[in-house]
């Protein structure tokens, strides 16, 4: 190899490896790395879709027996309020007797046209059934993400936890303080919007990007 041809072939190497060089760098950031950045859009679709609380108040009407009246029962408590606040209204109707019925009767809560603009479709699997709709008091978004952690032995599908603060609309009727009295933990969540509580969702990373992972974290 001559001198000339020496020089020639060190000018092409050179300039393939600043070629090279360049293309790393435009190729830019992983995608599909757990970054906060990464992880804001699916966790904003996440919560304009799944961002409602939601009440467990499935099906409706809803029969509070003389013993559940009787026992302080979660509904014996929310429902008066509830009703007070124009969201239910109650009749009394014959039931079988029974120990929890000894009366024969049951109060029949049933929702009013006020309490349906809250019953929204929030599909939602319990042990017993599948439920389509939900009475739900108030919608989640995203202020910032705070924190985002690995989490998960399975490296093709390594599950991300991010933590973040939110911002939260309320239905009008929970400012009312009987509302926030006997529904304490919506109360608590609304309380900590802006800032000083954080919630978490957990995400795993499929072929598609990262997919929300719909069970505790």
């Amino acid at each position: 190899m001559t001198l000339r041809s020496s020089f020639q072939t060190l000018t092409t190497l050179t300039a393939m490896g600043a070629l090279c060089a360049l293309a790393a760098c435009s190729a830019g950031p992983d995608a599909n790395a757990p970054t906060a950045e990464n992880l804001a859009a699916p966790l904003d679709a996440y919560l304009a879709e799944r961002g409602d609380i939601c009440l467990a108040m499935f099906d409706w009407p809803i029969d509070l027996t003389e013993a559940e009246a009787g026992s302080g029962a979660r509904h014996a408590v929310q429902f008066p309020v509830m009703e007070k606040l124009g969201l239910v209204r109650s009749t009394i109707v014959a039931a079988p007797k029974s120990a929890e019925n000894p009366d024969g009767a049951v109060k029949r809560f049933e929702l009013t046209d006020e309490g349906r603009k809250f019953y929204k479709p929030h599909s939602h699997a319990t042990r017993d059934a599948e439920h389509a709709n939900d009475f739900c008091v108030a919608h989640l978004q995203r202020e910032k993400i705070v924190d985002v952690k690995l989490a998960g032995a399975d490296a093709s599908h390594p599950m991300a936890v991010v933590s973040y603060t939110y911002r939260i609309e309320p239905a009008p009727w929970m400012q009312d303080p009987d509302a926030q009295r006997v529904f304490p933990m919506v109360a608590r969540i609304m309380n900590g919007a802006n800032g000083p509580l954080q919630l978490r969702q957990g995400f795993t990373r499929g072929d598609k990007g990262w997919v929300p992972h719909l069970g505790p974290v």
